[in-house]
């Protein structure tokens, strides 16, 4: 088996997220900024640090920060609990579970909001692990995360695969060692750079 540990990230590559969040961020802007920012500035930066950092990119006071943090969560986490998976996102994770995989998440947004994934989705049980962004003190493309994950799981990095979406994404997997996989289908980003790509949940499984 070449990868006994494969970590994934949430937002556009487990679940179909593009529109919630980008939806929430123009919420928040409109209502504490009075602007509304164009959805390709929006969208280069999701999943990159964690929510205040991206706030701070659109705005540098930091008490707007917080309110706009705060707007945001308000319109966006409650949709979490109603986001489906990507199409044969489950039959992959199925069938890596079957081989005896141990799998993980790694994700930017916090564990309460992944909870709200699974009460939705059912793919809870699927998961070892779950490092959220209220887990680590620094955040993707930093590698601490990832590492944090692979600690709890007692995994040495080159048995590890991280599935992703974004540029985030697999600068934090080269950065820990393990091996990069980004996936095509999120609608938030494209990745040309990357250990490997698939632009299918079944080029996935060929890959790991």
């Amino acid at each position: 088996m070449r990868f006994p540990v494969v970590l994934f990230d949430l937002d556009g590559t487990l679940v179909d997220s593009a529109a919630a969040i980008l939806g929430s961020f123009h919420h928040a802007t409109e209502k504490v900024l009075r602007r509304r920012f164009p959805d390709e500035r929006i969208l280069a930066q999701v999943g990159g640090s964690n929510l205040a950092y991206q706030m701070q990119l659109l705005d540098a006071d930091p008490a707007r920060v917080e309110e706009l943090v705060r707007v945001y969560r308000e319109h966006n986490d409650p949709q979490y609990a109603d986001l489906g998976c990507f199409d044969g996102m489950i039959d992959v994770l199925r069938a890596l579970r079957g081989e005896g995989r141990r799998l993980g998440i790694v994700s930017a947004k916090r564990r309460a909001t992944v909870e709200r994934v699974f009460a939705g989705t059912g793919i809870g049980d699927y998961f070892e692990i779950v490092v959220g962004s209220d887990d680590t003190l620094k955040h993707k493309p930093d590698p601490e995360p990832i590492l944090r994950a692979l600690e709890l799981l007692s995994a040495p990095p080159q048995e590890a695969a991280y599935v992703g979406d974004s540029p985030f994404d697999v600068a934090a997997a080269r950065s820990a060692g393990v091996f990069a996989v980004a996936v095509g289908w999120g609608g938030i980003h494209r990745v040309d750079d990357a250990d490997a790509a698939a632009e299918s949940p079944e080029e996935l499984l060929g890959i790991l």
